[in-house]
Order: structure tokens, then C-alpha cells, then sequence
């Protein structure tokens, strides 16, 4: 049957990427003047009235015969320059790093990360490219990232987790939104590896939350082939796109951890993977109640811009443990603040504009069709999509993290 890709011109290499990797390369591409969004009625007709006359040369042809499955090329250990710096130019010429200093992927170093496990089993296809994770592609990119084999049954755990359908890899690969994974660490093994979850816990310092990060970073652009401004087509990104990884501050946690909340043992090791933007922070240093600490959270979190508000999905509450602790002093449970936070975190509709109020409407119209100016929609559907762990040292900070919104958060348990 006829078929073509449609996109607009500045999605051209995301549209290639995906017939291809549908193992349809053949397939004829039209492009429509960029953008669509935002653009009234009339001046989109015009867009498509320019390319209509391609759109049916491509639907009324005889197609190309269908080409094999396209995938990335797994990475495999190689002889690199002995000299470091001439590393850094060769594997920036190959495409394989993010801008940082990377390691060379050396026969040695990567037999040495997989440690007698056996290269090619197979973890995960990773989209946009349906790229095959192997062991030992997990591996090279591990190398390259500067971890080692103590790192590999966390990375392999975060590769497998976001490869989930519910996850919806394909789409946090290649949106325009700011989001990434994020790893959450709980259970054993993060206090073995130590994964910070204390003190600057999302910035630098600790080695294991930038390795961990980093190299599933590169598994996703090197495997999946989310290579940036070509498949992965985040507008403006967010650092945590270098590396976006911490452990859950179990001890300081008044509350059971998100693994164990999620159905997994307290003694299990356990990786959380959600599409997330970068931290929001909430800033109280007065609150000396749960309920008027709650009013600074909401209100961090009530905003009009961010997807979970029209998505629905899981937004992340990252307490620091000074403000879990007022909440648990106050007898609050961690269900009681979700409750809270879900009911008080809303937004009124008169707070978006008449175009997206009507793109919503499309969406869900059961919280945005024909509702008045005053009505307000919550930050996510139900109150248990909230996610909260505690996290950080001292200080009177918090952090609210929107995600995707049409993803969902996957833990799995870590294979040692």
C-alpha cells in the first residue's frame, strides 16, 4: 500500500529516522513549511496547500520493496589512540560522546567492566532506532563514561527499565520537551556504590551518580541513536541530560522508599527510571507545620507551562529531609501528602490561553471541554501518580519535578 512520511521541515532527520527505523527507508518524505503549532487555522491550510500536490505523487506511485529493520550499529570495543587527547577528537569525529572528556572503550577496560559476563546477551532494543543493547554495548558506553564494573548492574537495570513500553522511550528520545531519565537508586546497593543521596545529591562531587547518569546518556544516543539535534530534538534540554541519577535518602526518610512502595522488597536494589525535567526548587525556611509548608510546594507545582498539568503522568516530589520531617512531625503519611498536594496544587483554567484551553479540550476533555473560567484542574490525574522520595542534606529546600506527562515511572530490580 502507498505510503509517505509527513513532517515539517525542521523535523526532516526525525522523520527519516523513524521510517527507517520501521524499516521503511524508502519511503517518500514530504516536509511542510515549519511550524504548525501556534499558527492559526488560515496560514496552516496555506502550509498544506503547498505540499498537497507531493503528498498525492507519493500516495499514487509504486512504492519502493520494503527494506530490512534498520539498527543502530552496536558498539563494539575498539583500538583507540594511546594519546587521550587525540582520543577526544576521534570520538568526537564518531559521534559517540556528549561534549565531556570520555575514556577510550579499549578491549581491556571494557572485558574488564563486564568482569566474565557474557557480552552478547541481549538487554534491551532501545528506540528511536531500535538499536540492540547488548552487555557489551552497555559496556563500551560505560567505559566511555568512566565507570566500572561495580557500576554495570545499575546501568544495565536503568537500560532495561526505559526500554518498558510504559515508559514510552520513543517518545522522550525524540520530543521537543526538556526531559531525560532520571535514576533513582534504592535499596543496598546504593550505599555499596555510593550513590549520593545527601548533600547536593543532583550535582557534582560523587562519581557513582555520574557514571551511572552519564552512561545511560550514551547508551540512549549511541545505541538508541538519539543523537542530539538530529533524532533527539529537545528544544532547549536541560543539564540533567549529561547525567541525571541519585539514591533515595532511606535513612532519613520518615516514610517506606519508592521501591518498596512499588512492590519491591526493603532488602531488594532497585532502579526508578522516570522521563523527567530538570528540579524545581521550593524554597521554605519558615514552615513550621505541614500545612503551611504544603502551600509552598503546591504552589511550585500549580503551574500552567508544565506538561503534567493537561498529560496527566507522574510528577516527582523530591523532599529534603528537614521538610519530610515537618510533615511527619505534623502525623502526616506520605499518602496524606499526596492528597494534599494533589488537591491543593490546582490550576484555573482562566490561566491558560483560549488556544491551548482548546488543544486541551482535545486532549482530556473531561477536565478541559466546556468547563467556566474558575474551574481548576490538578497537576495529575490521581493522587497516587504523585511520586515522593526524600532526598538531600541539610537545608530547608525542596524540589518539584514535572515529567513528560505521557510517560510512566518503571523500577525494576538490579541484577548483581
Amino acid at each position: 500500500m502507498p505510503a509517505v512520511v509527513l513532517g515539517t521541515d525542521a523535523f526532516v532527520s526525525l522523520a527519516a529516522a523513524a521510517a527507517a527505523a520501521l524499516g521503511m527507508p524508502h519511503l517518500p518524505l514530504v516536509a511542510v513549511p515549519h511550524p504548525l503549532g501556534g499558527v492559526a487555522p488560515a496560514r496552516i491550510r496555506a502550509k498544506a496547500e503547498v505540499v498537497v500536490d507531493q503528498v498525492l505523487a507519493a500516495l499514487t506511485r509504486d512504492p519502493a520493496p520494503p527494506a530490512p529493520a534498520a539498527r543502530a550499529v552496536v558498539a563494539a570495543p575498539v583500538e583507540a589512540p594511546d594519546d587521550l587527547d587525540a582520543f577526544q577528537a576521534f570520538a568526537l569525529a564518531e559521534g559517540w560522546g556528549d561534549g565531556l572528556p570520555v575514556l577510550p572503550p579499549t578491549p581491556a577496560r571494557v572485558a574488564r567492566i563486564l568482569g566474565g559476563r557474557r557480552g552478547d546477551e541481549v538487554v534491551a532494543t532501545l528506540a528511536p532506532r531500535r538499536g540492540v543493547a547488548t552487555l557489551e554495548a552497555i559496556a563500551v558506553n560505560a567505559a566511555l563514561a568512566g565507570a566500572g564494573p561495580e557500576h554495570l548492574p545499575v546501568i544495565a537495570a536503568a537500560v532495561r527499565a526505559v526500554a518498558e513500553p510504559r515508559f514510552n522511550l520513543n517518545a522522550i528520545q525524540t520530543t521537543t520537551h526538556p526531559c531525560t531519565p532520571l535514576v533513582i537508586v534504592n535499596g543496598p546497593i546504593a550505599a555499596r556504590l555510593g550513590v549520593n543521596a545527601g548533600a547536593n545529591a543532583l550535582g557534582q562531587g560523587a562519581r557513582a551518580n555520574a557514571v551511572i547518569g552519564r552512561a545511560l546518556r550514551l547508551v540512549l544516543q549511541n545505541v538508541g541513536g538519539a543523537r542530539p539535534g538530529q533524532e533527539d530534538r529537545a528544544t532547549q534540554g536541560h543539564p540533567g541530560k549529561y547525567a541525571y541519577c541519585l539514591a533515595e535518602h532511606e535513612a532519613a526518610s520518615p516514610w517506606e522508599p519508592l521501591h518498596v512502595e512499588r512492590g519491591f522488597g526493603a532488602g531488594e536494589s532497585c532502579v526508578t527510571v522516570c522521563g523527567a525535567e530538570a528540579p524545581h526548587n521550593v524554597n521554605d525556611h519558615g514552615s513550621t507545620t505541614a500545612g503551611a509548608l504544603l502551600l509552598a510546594l503546591a504552589g511550585t507545582l500549580a503551574t500552567p507551562g508544565h506538561n503534567n498539568v493537561y498529560l496527566g503522568g507522574e510528577p516527582l516530589v523530591i523532599l529534603g529531609p528537614e521538610h519530610a520531617q515537618t510533615f511527619a512531625a505534623s502525623g502526616w503519611s506520605k499518602a496524606d501528602l499526596k492528597r494534599a498536594l494533589w488537591e491543593g496544587a490546582r490550576v484555573r483554567l482562566d490561566r491558560f490561553g483560549a488556544e491551548n484551553l482548546a488543544r486541551f479540550a482535545v486532549i482530556d476533555p473531561a477536565r478541559f471541554k466546556d468547563r467556566p473560567p474558575d474551574a481548576e484542574v490538578a497537576p495529575c490525574a490521581r493522587p497516587d501518580d504523585l511520586m515522593v522520595v526524600v532526598a538531600g542534606g541539610p537545608g530547608k529546600h525542596s524540589a518539584i519535578v514535572p515529567t513528560f506527562g505521557a510517560t510512566r515511572a518503571v523500577t525494576v530490580r538490579v541484577e548483581e
